[in-house]
Parts: C-alpha cells; sequence; structure tokens
C-alpha cells in the first residue's frame, strides 16, 4: 500500500466526513449490537403503550435490586431506587460517589407514541357493523392507518373501582381490528384530496363487529352483541368507556429489515429505541462518579403537558427530594445537572432527499445523532445546546469510542419538530438531544438499524460513567 500524500493527510486531521459504522468498528461490535437489538425487539412487542413500558421496566428494575424510592430514607453510592408516576411514566436512578449536590446525570426519554385513542363514548352501529369512534393521539399521516391489522391496549376502571387491563389482538389466535378503506374503482371522489385529508381525522373509525347478539328483532343488536362480549371479557358496561384509556395501535410484529437483517422495523422506534438503550445503560452502569437519573416519561407526543409529561413538574420534585436528602436546595442540583435529552432524528431517506440537507442530515449506520436543536424555521421552540456542553458531549463519546453522528431535524423552511430538552432546560439543566435516526417517523411501521440502537446505549452509559 503506497503512503499517503501530504494533501491526504491533512485531510484525515483537519476534515470531518461521518462514515458507516461498520468501518469504525470491529466484528465483536457487530455481534454485540445484533445480540442487544433482540432483547430490544422482543421488548417492542411486549410493549405498545406507555403503561406497558412502564410496568416492563419496573419489573426489570426490581429484578435488578432497585427498590421504590422513599423521600424519608438517605441512600448511599451503589443503592438503586425508582419512582413510577400515575402508572405511565417512571424514574430510575442509581446513587453515585458524589453529593447530588454536585448535580446529577440524567437521560430523558419518551414512551408514548403515536396512536389512535377511542373516543368517551366511542362504540355504534352502523347498517349492522359495529364500529369504534377515535381521536388520534401525536402527528401520524391518517391514510397510513387504514387497512392494517391493528390492536387494542389499555386499561378500563369499572363502576365499583377494579380496574381491568385490555391486550387484545397481539396474541396468536387472537382477533383483530381494521379501519377500512374505499377500493380504488370507487375512490375517485376521495383521490382528489390532498394527501393530507385523504382520510379525515372522523373517518378513523375501527371495524370491531358484525353479528347480532341474537335473533331476536331490536335496534343495534350488533352493538348489543359487543357489549355482551366486553362484559363477558373484562365486566365492563358502555358507561365504563368513560373511566377508561384505551389505545389503538399496529398489531404487526417486530422484524428485521433487509437481507442482511441489518435493520429493525416496527411499531414505536420513536421513542422507544432511545428509551430501552437509556433504562439497559441505567441497569448496567456500576459505581458511579455522580448520581445517574433515567427518565421515562409520557405526553410528549402531544406536547408533553399532563402531569405525566415532562412540562409538568414531577421529575422536579423528584430531584428536589434527593437535593432534601442532601442537605442543599433543588435549584443547585438542577443548576449543577446534565442531562441527554434521548430523542429520535430523521434520518435521510434517499427517496425523499428535498426536505434535508445532505450535509447536516442524520443516517442509518452513522451511529447515534447528536441533535444541538430541534425547532421549526427560526429555531422556534427549542432550546440549542451550548457550544460548551457540545463539547462536553463530544468528549465522552470520543473518549468512549462511540460512533456518532450530528444532524439537524430538517432542511431550514422544511417543517421541523420538538422534544422534552426545553422542558429540562427550563430547570436550568444543561440539555442535548442525542438519539438513533429513524426512517419513517411517525408511521405505524417504522425502521432504524441495529448498530444505531447499540450506540445509543453506549453513549447513554459513558455519559453515566463519565
Amino acid at each position: 500500500m503506497s503512503e499517503k500524500t501530504k494533501a491526504e493527510l491533512l485531510a484525515d486531521e483537519l476534515k470531518y466526513a461521518p462514515a458507516h459504522a461498520m468501518k469504525q468498528i470491529d466484528e465483536s461490535e457487530v455481534q454485540a449490537a445484533d445480540d442487544f437489538c433482540a432483547g430490544y425487539m422482543q421488548f417492542l412487542n411486549d410493549c405498545k403503550t406507555e403503561r406497558e413500558v412502564t410496568a416492563f421496566m419496573q419489573k426489570a428494575a426490581e429484578a435488578r435490586g432497585f427498590v421504590p424510592f422513599d423521600r424519608t430514607k438517605s441512600y448511599a453510592p451503589g443503592d438503586k431506587v425508582y419512582f413510577v408516576n400515575r402508572g405511565k411514566a417512571i424514574i430510575l436512578a442509581v446513587f453515585g460517589k458524589k453529593s447530588v449536590c454536585e448535580g446529577v446525570r440524567i437521560a430523558a426519554a419518551h414512551i408514548d407514541s403515536p396512536r389512535l385513542d377511542l373516543k368517551p363514548s366511542p362504540l355504534y352501529e352502523d347498517e349492522e357493523l359495529a364500529l369504534f369512534k377515535t381521536h388520534y393521539y401525536g402527528g401520524i399521516k391518517k391514510y397510513q392507518w387504514t387497512a392494517i391489522p391493528l390492536s387494542l391496549h389499555g386499561v378500563v376502571y369499572l363502576k365499583d373501582g377494579s380496574c381491568a387491563t385490555v391486550s387484545l389482538g397481539e396474541k396468536e389466535g387472537e382477533p383483530k381490528f381494521v379501519i377500512t378503506d374505499l377500493l380504488p374503482h370507487l375512490a375517485r371522489e376521495q383521490e382528489k384530496r390532498t394527501l393530507e385529508d385523504g382520510i379525515r381525522g372522523e373517518e378513523l373509525n375501527v371495524l370491531v363487529g358484525s353479528r347480532p347478539f341474537c335473533t331476536d328483532s331490536g335496534s343495534e343488536m350488533v352493538k348489543l352483541n359487543i357489549l355482551h362480549l366486553l362484559h363477558e371479557k373484562y365486566g365492563m358496561t358502555e358507561k365504563d368507556f368513560l373511566s377508561a384509556e384505551l389505545e389503538v395501535v399496529p398489531a404487526m410484529p417486530v422484524c428485521d429489515i433487509g437481507f442482511d437483517r441489518s435493520m429493525i422495523g416496527g411499531y414505536g422506534h420513536d421513542d422507544r429505541v432511545c428509551a430501552y438503550p437509556s433504562a439497559m445503560a441505567a441497569f448496567d452502569v456500576q459505581n458511579p462518579e455522580y448520581t445517574c437519573v433515567t427518565v421515562l416519561t409520557d405526553k410528549e407526543e402531544t406536547g408533553s403537558d399532563g402531569n405525566t409529561g415532562l412540562n409538568s413538574s414531577y421529575m422536579a420534585y423528584f430531584l428536589y427530594d434527593l437535593a432534601a436528602a442532601a442537605g442543599c436546595a433543588g435549584y443547585e442540583v438542577l443548576r449543577n445537572s446534565k442531562c441527554l435529552s434521548a430523542d429520535v432524528n430523521a434520518a435521510f431517506d434517499p427517496t425523499f432527499p428535498g426536505v434535508q440537507e445532505k450535509k447536516n442530515a442524520s443516517y442509518l449506520n452513522r451511529g447515534v445523532v447528536i441533535t444541538k436543536y430541534t425547532g421549526a424555521r427560526g429555531k422556534s421552540g427549542t432550546s440549542d445546546a451550548s457550544a460548551e456542553y457540545m463539547s462536553f458531549v463530544r468528549q465522552i463519546l470520543d473518549n468512549a469510542h462511540v460512533v456518532w453522528q450530528q444532524g439537524e431535524l430538517g432542511a431550514v423552511d422544511a417543517g421541523g419538530g420538538g422534544t422534552v430538552a426545553k422542558y429540562v432546560a427550563k430547570l436550568d439543566v444543561d440539555v442535548v438531544d442525542v438519539g438513533v435516526p429513524v426512517l419513517s417517523m411517525h408511521a405505524p411501521f417504522e425502521v432504524v438499524s441495529k448498530l444505531d440502537v447499540y450506540m445509543a446505549y453506549r453513549a447513554f452509559k459513558a455519559f453515566y460513567e463519565a
């Protein structure tokens, strides 16, 4: 092999050219990535809602020695606690050698995903078909939710206050549900609509049955039969829909994508593809210098509002309790803390190149992506990480030999989006988005790279251990 020229040596030293992760790691790490993603894929199959993720993480934490947080107790380095917020968000904490007064290391991911929620009064019958009315949750392309198998998840609180857990349509042999669409032969008028309006919100009606209760005459006998079946299985009546949280999600199983099995296809990558690695990093960290706090939160897809979203105060209150036990003010802990907002970015799609600016886009297989700012147009709605904090995160990832890249969320004026970063920044915490690039984000079936998922895990673990 010939020696490099002076120009080539200088280019190696000065230029920044992100490369495929396979060019930066050895074969053992490729196998480690595949092994890690096997667990992630099973997690995605088992956890379709924020409640299911919270229950999964609580059980996993307890199996690893985590105990419920008690604000009246004192904790020593190495102690591990968890706090569950209303069954829909969870905080994991591993106490470090340094006092929390010197700050903590936070990774915050969200565990809700775009979906369809049942309306408070959802069940109706029309022309001897029973259907559910829905209200979509988060940013979706509505036409993508028609003519695919769907399942039903959630909880129903009955008249007596007891709770019935619902999960129907995932297991072999269970019935599934569907939103119908027009056949092309009769869709001439529908096809004149814009793509955004092709399927309207009030047309996202889920087909749930077609047989009447019995041969007796009467109105809405198909609806009555569905209510009869729901009462038999869950003990519920129609009034109980009002005290229910029932979510319609894709029933398609997670799978490998590509001849080379290098990618994962499935529902809920945004943002469970960051939640799972950050939680696994919290489970694996040993004797950290700083207390490590992993926040798996709800409601991000609708703006983080509500008492289980990060625009509320539950994370801050948890840190205030840590501060009180350590004998310092809550604001002191927050001011000294550092956070990775663990959220995804839009991977460059060569089929639709116009919405990205190639030099500042993120790509599959180039590692975890650092997103300095999100927002829209003039950086509206973003915290925009400082140069100092970007340097801090860079050094951690480089020192741990984590494959990473930088990226914007789309070209200027092409659109944009937001994460929980601005709500963490509001607490006077240094924060930047670090996560996995995703193709077909917010679709019922999204795609990620296995190497990127594994690099996310390594990034969060390096952050906790720094």
